[in-house]
């Protein structure tokens, strides 16, 4: 099964490169039409994806929510405020979720893919836990001993993201950024060869045109290709798999596959 995953937030990354950022106007409206675009690239390859959305996303955004929810796309929890993680945002994420869409959330991602307390996870019924990036990149994601594919812990079924075998090459969002499209596509069949199913992730803000806003100080490695690159290269990763007769599917539809 191919996972694709859109962690769905409010746009912060300027901030983190030491620009005056205001996340919930300005970057509103780049998360806006980011996830637009998005859902405009899977409506037209007909694919399902997984949303990980914060609250702040949910609470500004509800026509875009609403649309999420309307192409049958899942809808799981990425905390509160991407910019401001708190350790209660595993229980309140859920709950304003479940109020705002009517759904049950059965998933959980932490912001910047940091640790998350699964106990709680599965004292507030998780199903699964999507927070791990097992990667040989030194820094954030230095997990060489943390298992590569899903795993079940304390009840919660852990999904870490698709990284290659041996070299733990990762095949999330700056790989289909800078990787050669055929090297990132012969990964990928790699690890489905492997791994029996391939598990990604974006970010909305991918789709706008970074590339043309100097001012925001994106390194060159995430302005490259973002906008129309990014919609260009996911349809076409999105359609390889297709011909080659993959089946796509939500992380719940997963989990509960997995689960059985």
């Amino acid at each position: 099964m191919i996972l694709l995953s859109f962690d769905t937030e409010e746009f912060d990354v300027p901030r983190e490169h030491g620009v005056e950022y205001d996340t919930l106007k300005e970057g509103m409206e780049v998360s806006k039409y980011g996830t637009n675009r998005i859902l405009d690239c899977l409506e037209e390859c007909g694919v399902k994806g997984t949303f990980f959305c914060t609250t702040n996303f949910a609470t500004h955004a509800p026509e875009v929510m609403q649309r999420i929810i309307n192409g049958g796309h899942e809808v799981a929890a990425h905390g509160c405020d991407h910019w401001n993680p708190k350790a209660d945002d595993v229980i309140n994420s859920k709950r304003i979720l479940e109020e705002l869409t009517g759904q049950t959330i059965k998933g959980y991602r932490q912001p910047r893919m940091f640790k998350v307390d699964i106990a709680e996870q599965a004292r507030q019924g998780y199903l699964y836990n999507a927070s791990l990036n097992p990667a040989f990149i030194p820094g954030r994601y230095m997990h060489l001993t943390t298992p590569r594919t899903y795993f079940m812990e304390k009840g919660v079924l852990q999904i870490p993201a698709s990284v290659s075998p041996i070299l733990r090459i990762p095949m999330f969002w700056l790989s289909l950024h800078n990787f050669p499209l055929w090297l990132y596509k012969a990964l990928t069949f790699r690890i489905l060869k492997h791994d029996g199913y391939f598990n990604t992730y974006f970010h909305p803000w991918e789709f706008y045109p970074l590339g043309e806003h100097p001012e925001l100080k994106m390194p060159y490695i995430i302005r490259h290709n973002a906008g129309q690159g990014m919609y260009d290269r996911l349809k076409d990763v999105i359609l390889s798999l297709k011909a080659k007769g993959e089946e796509f599917g939500t992380y719940k539809e997963f989990a509960e596959r997995v689960t059985q």
